[in-house]
């Protein structure tokens, strides 16, 4: 025998709550962190009519993004190389993970999307 079973109505009661309590606000929470990343301008209130972020403007951002931070680890790189003293050996290995990581991720998404297109060019009409 089960002891440590919610009460289903217990249950269907908070649900209705957080219900409540979420659309009290008059702001809609941000989905992600992505969308402060990649510059996506969106107005988050409830009455507001959100535009669709241009998908063109989205991926040019996110690639200059991933240029910036490659940009900031050579910078630091060569600073560290000329015997900067404030710069450390450990912000020059932090800075190049992220440029690396950075552009790792952006190949992945240039993967995917070179084969969704090929996938949908290649469905049957």
């Amino acid at each position: 025998m089960i002891t440590n079973r919610m009460d289903v109505n217990n249950l269907l009661s908070q649900m209705r709550e957080m219900k409540a309590q979420a659309g009290a606000g008059n702001e809609i929470q941000p989905r992600s962190d992505i969308e402060a990343a990649l510059g996506v301008k969106t107005d988050n209130s409830v009455g507001a009519t959100n535009s669709v972020p241009n998908f063109n403007e989205m991926f040019s951002n996110a690639v200059n993004s991933v240029n910036d931070t490659q940009k900031a680890s050579a910078a630091l790189s060569n600073a560290y190389e000329l015997g900067d003293p404030s710069v450390s050996l450990s912000q020059v290995m932090v800075a190049s993970q992220k440029a690396s990581v950075s552009f790792q991720a952006m190949t992945q998404v240039r993967n995917k999307l070179v084969e969704a297109y090929q996938t949908v060019m290649n469905m049957p009409i």
